[in-house]
């Protein structure tokens, strides 16, 4: 998601409200002048607390750019600064604005908590927000995503949801998942990936099925994974062996993220944006699997065996540079 681009629209639909709504071509004009100069839009302070956590975050992610090139050591000092850093500007966002999701989010988020533990603080927020503004529902444009005001708590269900598969809680991670496709089909949060590793683990296969079909059978890493751990667990090796080299084939690099996963940091709060089977998505799909993954602990080996699956993957390594 681009959080820039969100504080550009809160600033125009608070400025449009408050001057009574405006037709399409004048909102259109607002909104230039709000990229124009966005601080001159800033007059609430759920809005200036949103405009703090854009800029803490984009810190963050500047602080990301040479990680690479930091040994074990140097890289864990610099992420406990730059998450510590991360709390006190979401402590100043929640002193703006105590209300803020996204700041009392991003504050859960950046404290490095264990899944449990994580889970745990999430669904107390969840338990507050709701208090505060009732349960999240289907709006009357049939797609809460397309209330800019509602996405800190859509991400807020992502991450509960993507904490529940951390933590093994796959049925209610599931459950999470569906409840938010059900108020935001469009699912500008990715929480089909999160059911679809979770159906898998399930061997949910009619659940699955109707998952993908749901969003058109449009195929991701995310689903390729899933579903050759899905007929893995249920034994029907040809067809896991068919899923498998579909997985390979199409996500690139597929065979070396599965074998040589890497770390990947906290999401704060979405997961990066990623196009479909591309390296940096399939990483992301196996982080995410991780859970599922320890839970079949034959499944890389035999991965490893079938056809060119390890072959494939060291070459991959060894084409990029990568440690084998």
């Amino acid at each position: 998601m681009n959080l820039h681009e969100e504080l550009m629209e809160r600033l125009a639909r608070r400025r449009s409200a408050s001057l009574g709504g405006l037709s399409d071509a004048a909102y259109a004009e607002l909104l230039l002048a709000v990229r124009e100069q966005p601080e001159a839009y800033v007059d609430d302070p759920r809005d200036d607390a949103f405009n703090q956590i854009v800029k803490a975050v984009d810190r963050v992610m500047r602080s990301r750019e040479d990680d690479d090139l930091r040994d074990d050591e140097e890289f864990m000092r610099e992420r406990s600064q730059r998450m510590e850093r991360l709390r006190r500007d979401c402590a100043q966002a929640l002193a703006t604005a105590p209300e803020s999701v996204h700041a009392r989010l991003l504050n859960i988020l950046a404290s490095d908590l264990e899944p449990d533990g994580q889970l745990d603080e999430l669904l107390a927020l969840e338990r507050s927000v709701e208090a505060e503004r009732g349960p999240l529902t289907v709006p009357t444009s049939g797609d809460a995503w397309h209330d800019i005001f509602t996405h800190g708590r859509l991400r807020l269900q992502a991450c509960i949801a993507r904490t529940c598969l951390d933590s093994a809680r796959y049925r209610m991670a599931n459950e999470y998942g569906q409840a938010l496709i059900a108020v935001s089909p469009c699912d500008a949060v990715g929480a089909r990936h999160t059911c679809s590793l979770c159906l898998a683990r399930l061997e949910d296969e009619q659940g699955f099925d109707a998952l993908d079909a749901r969003f058109d059978r449009r195929g991701d890493s995310w689903q390729q994974l899933g579903r050759t751990i899905l007929f893995y667990k249920l034994g029907r090796m040809a067809a896991a062996r068919r899923a498998l080299m579909g997985y390979a084939s199409l996500c690139e690099g597929g065979p070396y993220a599965l074998l040589r996963p890497v770390m990947v940091d906290t999401y704060l709060p979405d997961r990066p944006a990623a196009d479909p089977y591309s390296f940096a998505e399939v990483t992301l799909a196996v982080h995410e699997a991780d859970p599922v993954i320890c839970d079949v602990p034959d499944f890389c080996t035999w991965a490893e065996a079938q056809g060119t699956f390890g072959k494939d993957a060291r070459s991959f390594a060894d084409r990029n540079g990568f440690g084998w």
